[in-house]
């Protein structure tokens, strides 16, 4: 019986994620007073994991799975109301524990940043996640619930509607890193999401067959370097999964509720000119090498090098990790005045500007995994305000009507209002 599962069970457990994954887990199970296990292939490992990232929590259970036996991943599921996927890249090892959660009925999140996997599994699978009564949340890390749910933060206090909207994401240190900050596992992600971007135009437009309604005025896409006032540093477009996300819930919003759609691009900021150099220089090698086998073997064989030195096998030292910090500041503009339906048009240009920020520490991993876990105890607690009966859907689209920004600001991930002014 549903009732008598865990509330949730942390797959990949043993990886650099699922620890992290496993310690905000004990602090929240105990907190909320939840029940949770833990599961991945080796019994020793698990025990160790527990021993050392859960110490005070008496009897988690361990669920052994391996992704080569469908059976071992049903009988782990059938014991979860929600499964916190950690294993990826999720491109290779997703698809198998959606299914496996589709036939024992169980909710999954995980925080994948791949645009392509999580495309190609609301192609294949909605409609089967739809009948079973089940959500499957992705991105539920910093890629894209800062990101996605900061839009839609912006909207709620907008008072009035949104037209566009640009995010402006910073990363900064408070002591000097010594070490490698990212794991070898999402740099090998985006390996492999570079790889594949040529088909994304295909997948949606088999997704979306509709487009939606044109909002004026267009925004513009700056240009490959800018610098604003918003962002204090030198800016250009983000590569990551945030805008994809973003759009897909400005989608949902609209076909559920008729909500006017907002226009989304974000950017990153780098503090100097050379910086953003820099950084481009190594984003056409890696873009380059990433198109062929061999060049993607390099990439994979020499991360550190690379990257600059960002990216190791052993991932960043918990206390270096911590020391890193966040924030994504946006830029909403749009009208004081809301009108009936989404397609109807403004008479006057676009009068008012606001200015809100989401900002946290350790974004990669800590921050992560307190975003990953408390959207498995919202889902849990809170399913009665999810917008849908079941379904793949975005953190927005799911979240967006639940209490995860307030529950997410009781954890240092701050959302604010910076400014609000009408022309």
């Amino acid at each position: 019986m549903a009732n008598e599962r865990l509330d949730f069970v942390i797959f990949g457990a043993t990886g650099f994620t699922g620890r992290y994954a496993v310690k905000v887990a004990a602090q929240l199970a105990k907190e909320k007073e939840l029940k949770f296990g833990v599961s991945g292939r080796r019994k020793q490992a698990l025990e160790a994991i527990v021993k050392e990232f859960a110490p005070d929590i008496e009897d988690v259970p361990i669920l052994i799975a391996d992704l080569k036996d469908e059976e071992s991943l049903k009988q782990m599921t059938a014991q979860a109301k929600v499964l916190v996927n950690c294993c990826g890249p999720y491109r290779f090892y997703g698809e198998p524990i959606i299914k496996a959660c589709i036939a024992t009925r169980t909710h999954q999140v995980d925080v994948t940043g791949e645009p392509q996997y999580m495309e190609t599994m609301i192609l294949k699978h909605n409609k089967a996640a739809e009948e079973a009564g089940i959500y499957i949340v992705s991105a539920c890390g910093f890629d894209s619930i800062p990101c996605d749910l900061g839009v839609i933060f912006t909207q709620q206090k907008f008072n009035g509607e949104v037209n566009s909207i640009e995010s402006y994401l910073s990363f900064w240190t408070t002591t000097k890193v010594n070490n490698a900050i990212i794991h070898y596992g999402t740099y090998e992600s985006a390996v492999y999401g570079v790889a594949h971007s040529n088909e994304l135009r295909e997948l949606r437009t088999k997704l979306y067959p509709e487009k939606l309604p044109q909002q004026l005025p267009k925004l513009k896409t700056r240009g490959l370097i800018h610098k604003s006032p918003v962002s204090g540093g030198w800016s250009m477009i983000f590569p990551g999964a945030d805008r994809s996300v973003a759009l897909r819930t400005q989608r949902f919003l609209y076909e559920k509720y008729k909500q006017r759609p907002a226009q989304v691009q974000t950017y990153i900021t780098y503090k100097s000119l050379l910086s953003v150099l820099v950084t481009t220089i190594f984003g056409l090698i890696f873009a380059v090498l990433s198109k062929c086998e061999f060049g993607r073997n390099l990439l994979l064989k020499y991360p550190s090098f690379f990257s600059g030195g960002y990216v190791s096998h052993e991932g960043g030292k918990p206390e270096e990790l911590q020391e890193t910090h966040f924030s994504i500041t946006f830029k909403a503009e749009g009208w004081s005045e809301k009108l009936t339906e989404p397609t109807d048009k403004h008479k006057i240009p676009p009068n008012k500007v606001m200015i809100t920020k989401v900002s946290g520490d350790n974004p990669a991993y800590g921050a992560t995994c307190v975003m990953l876990l408390l959207s498995a105890i919202t889902i849990l607690k809170e399913s009665d305000k999810i917008p849908a009966s079941g379904g793949i859907l975005s953190p927005g689209a799911a979240f967006s009507k639940t209490s995860l920004i307030e529950e997410l600001n009781k954890k240092d991930i701050k959302f604010e209002v910076i400014s609000s002014t009408e022309k």
